[in-house]
Order: structure tokens, then C-alpha cells, then sequence
């Protein structure tokens, strides 16, 4: 295994007994197949695309509820194409920036990444690489500050990624996933997550920047009646427009103006 800088100070990972209550996906899941066809009052979309990418170990049948919750509202979805997520690698950032680049020419408008976990860590650095391309980013649970020693996905990852460790968890690089994007950027976090920490999934104040706490378990973002709240809300801004969530429980990072 390669030798790694010591694991800076962090938040701890969430207890075993957090963890044991993921089981209330499930809930969550039932819960929204029930009730997304019948909230009318929530905002439709403008038919841009929408790439949503997977947590660490997920595929996408995954996130299959999502994307076809945002088809119901209006938006051209993807997946991301790359089949089961297995952990990062310089291969698969290429990769993802070719598909950005593939969607936004096909459509010929900007794109919105929504990522799940690892999947918005993923999102967060296409969007760095390729702002032009990139209309927001909006990531659900993701661990993009602090060190992944931080989340309960840990030991699995660096089992499953050893020949990219040296490179990715070094203080620098952990420094630079950290720094605030500068397309609109909402990270919604829950202090119920039972996989990673939830300081590790809140950014820092900037410009067009927002934490967006929800009561969602980590395995259960994606089906979340409260998080697809929050989704379908940010995604319906007009582009070139923005404004902190307004419903119960955001906290905005910067203005309380639209920008």
C-alpha cells in the first residue's frame, strides 16, 4: 500500500449506531414513490440537461428514482455512463469531462451535474475544469472537504484504490477539493447521514454558494421527499440567475440576494 501523509484532523465518521439506521432508506424510498406525483406546486424544469452521477460502490440503478423524477419535471437526464462507481482515477475525470463536453454540444446549452456522494465530489471537479460548460452543481452527501478517513467508506476505498492514494489525499489535494466552485454550487447535507460526516459535505462562503441541510439518510438522498425538494427548486433557476433556497433548513452561504 503506498505511503500516505498522516491523516490530518477531521470530523469523526459517523457512529455504528448512525450507520445501522441507514435502513430507513427504505422509508424514505416508499415515501416518495407515493407522494412525488402529487406535489403539484413544485417548479418544473426548462428541459436543459442534467447529468447525475453515483455514490462510491453505487451504479446506476442507483439513482434510476432520481432521473426519472427529474424527467417528470422537465429536464433531458443522464447517467453518467460509467457504470458501477469504483473510486477516482485521472482515467475517469477525462472521461467525465469528455461527457460533459459531449452533452453540452448536443444540446448546445450548459450543463447541471447533480452527484451523490463520491458522485458530487466528481461532479464539483468536472465543473472546476470545465466552467463554461457547467450551468451548477449540486451534490448530495458528498465528502469534499476534510479527509475521507472522515466517512464510514474509508477502509472499503483505500482497500479497493490503493494506486491512487499517494496522489488524491494529500493535504494540497484535499485543499484544492475544498475550494468554493464558481458556478452556483448548493450542497445539501444531513446531520442523520450514517455513512460520512456531515462537516465534510458543507462548503465554505462564497459567491453563489449554499449548505442546504436535510433530514435524509446517506443511502437515501436521492428518494428523499425533502432533498428532491431542494433539487427540483435549484435546478428551476433561470440561468444566469440566483438566489439562496428558501425553504426550512437552508442556510445560505453568501448574499441573501439573488446575484
Amino acid at each position: 500500500m503506498p505511503r500516505l501523509d498522516p491523516v490530518p484532523p477531521g470530523p469523526s465518521a459517523p457512529t455504528l449506531w448512525m450507520a445501522r439506521r441507514e435502513w430507513r432508506a427504505a422509508l424514505e424510498l416508499a415515501t416518495a414513490a407515493v407522494r412525488t406525483r402529487d406535489v403539484a406546486d413544485w417548479p418544473t424544469g426548462d428541459g436543459h440537461p442534467v447529468i447525475v452521477l453515483p455514490g462510491f460502490l453505487a451504479g446506476p440503478e442507483s439513482t434510476v428514482f432520481l432521473r426519472q423524477h427529474l424527467r417528470r419535471l422537465g429536464y433531458r437526464v443522464h447517467d453518467w455512463r460509467q457504470g458501477r462507481n469504483l473510486g477516482a482515477s485521472p482515467e475517469l475525470a477525462a472521461r467525465l469531462e469528455d461527457l460533459l463536453l459531449e452533452v453540452h454540444d448536443r444540446y448546445g446549452r450548459r450543463v447541471s451535474l447533480v452527484g451523490w456522494s463520491a458522485g458530487g465530489v466528481y461532479a464539483r471537479e468536472m465543473a472546476r475544469a470545465l466552467p463554461d460548460y457547467t450551468r451548477g452543481v449540486i451534490t448530495l452527501g458528498s465528502p469534499f472537504r476534510h479527509h475521507p478517513a472522515s466517512t464510514r467508506a474509508w477502509a472499503m476505498y483505500r482497500m479497493m484504490n490503493r494506486h491512487n492514494l499517494d496522489l488524491m489525499f494529500t493535504e494540497e489535494a484535499l485543499a484544492l477539493r475544498a475550494q468554493p466552485l464558481t458556478v452556483p454550487t448548493t450542497s445539501i447535507y444531513s446531520k442523520a447521514d450514517g455513512i460520512v460526516a456531515w462537516e465534510c459535505c458543507v462548503a465554505d462562503p462564497a459567491p453563489r454558494t449554499e449548505n442546504v441541510e436535510v433530514s435524509a439518510t446517506h443511502l437515501g438522498y436521492g428518494h428523499q421527499l425533502e432533498t428532491l425538494h431542494v433539487i427540483a427548486d435549484r435546478l428551476a433557476q433561470p440561468e444566469g440567475t440566483w438566489a439562496p433556497w428558501a425553504g426550512a433548513g437552508a442556510v445560505a452561504s453568501t448574499h441573501d440576494k439573488a446575484v
